[in-house]
């Protein structure tokens, strides 16, 4: 029986460490992701993709930065949502493509998707998410006094602009997807979503903050009431010990299981924790959360690859 999943897809599918930022390379990276996820579709599953975009909105944000004395550089959450469309457009096209030429009659759409969070969310107090570019020390002084950013020294490659990573709290067209998730495959909440609040009044306003991508992907398949939560990665499997003599490749993991991992320190902060995480979290609705590669995502729902995650 075909299950409904969220699949999130990391932004560095999109753009691979060290290539060009190029339109081609990028299009190109997307169309072998999406011929996974027609796999997918074809197995008997409905799909809701989600998306990162670190290293679109990076390049979105330098491009502003590069041109600021001739056009006045456009706030974060403009830059995410440039990075939504074109993301978006990119993996509808290769999808409709693909669909296409298997002769197979699905729609997909793109959501341009507003994620609500709380401004009184302490993050707003403690920015700590890089974005952009890298500055000299005396830019990123100019720009703290000019502009009220916050800049910290970044792995000795220079200064970077921080900003607040609040939690996630609503989805925007949750209703909309789920009208249309058993025809249709929708591609939602890229890059975390574009946050936004509301004031007191109840009007919406853009923030400039980031969302992180898991945790946004971890809300939008508990809002579409999804069976399966899935994160790919650039691994196969979770693995513990990585990189030592007993690395262990893990196929299964209970909530407990995994929470005693994250006591141990297990899983690398920057990368493999904030998806451990979030698949704790969605395990704890009673459903199941996998993270697996791409090219086994297919295989992972039929319980044969990656690592499942329940209670």
């Amino acid at each position: 029986m075909g299950k409904k999943v969220v699949l999130a897809l990391g932004g560095n599918a999109i753009l691979r460490p060290k290539q060009e930022p190029t339109y081609e390379n990028q299009y190109k990276n997307v169309k072998e992701a999406t011929d996974r996820m027609i796999e997918i579709k074809k197995a008997g599953h409905n799909i809701v993709v989600t998306h990162g975009n670190g290293p679109q909105v990076g390049n979105i944000i330098a491009q502003n930065e590069a041109a600021k004395d001739i056009i006045e550089p456009l706030p974060i959450f403009i830059s995410s949502a440039e990075s939504q469309g074109f993301i978006g457009f990119m993996i509808e096209s290769a999808l409709k493509n693909k669909l296409h030429e298997e002769h197979i009659d699905i729609n997909v759409i793109t959501i341009m998707t507003m994620v609500e969070v709380d401004r009184e969310d302490q993050a707003f107090n403690h920015p700590t998410k890089p974005i952009g570019i890298f500055f000299s020390e005396e830019e990123a002084k100019k720009l703290e006094e000019t502009k009220g950013f916050k800049m910290v020294e970044d792995a000795g490659r220079g200064y970077r602009r921080v900003v607040p990573s609040p939690e996630p709290k609503i989805i925007h067209g949750v209703d909309a997807i789920n009208q249309l998730v058993d025809n249709t495959i929708i591609i939602s909440s890229g890059g975390g979503g574009i946050p936004i609040y509301k004031d007191s009044n109840g009007k919406i306003h853009g923030v400039d903050a980031v969302i992180d991508k898991d945790r946004s992907g971890l809300k939008l398949a508990e809002q579409t009431h999804a069976d399966v939560f899935m994160m790919l990665t650039d691994v196969s499997n979770v693995y513990i010990n990585w990189g030592k003599e007993n690395q262990e490749k893990l196929t299964y993991m209970t909530v407990d299981q995994a929470e005693q991992y994250i006591q141990e320190n297990q899983f690398p902060a920057g990368s493999m924790l904030p998806k451990v995480e979030a698949a704790i979290e969605f395990a704890k609705t009673g459903k199941e959360s996998i993270i697996c590669s791409l090219e086994d995502a297919v295989d992972a729902l039929a319980g044969k690859a990656g690592t499942r995650i329940t209670l």
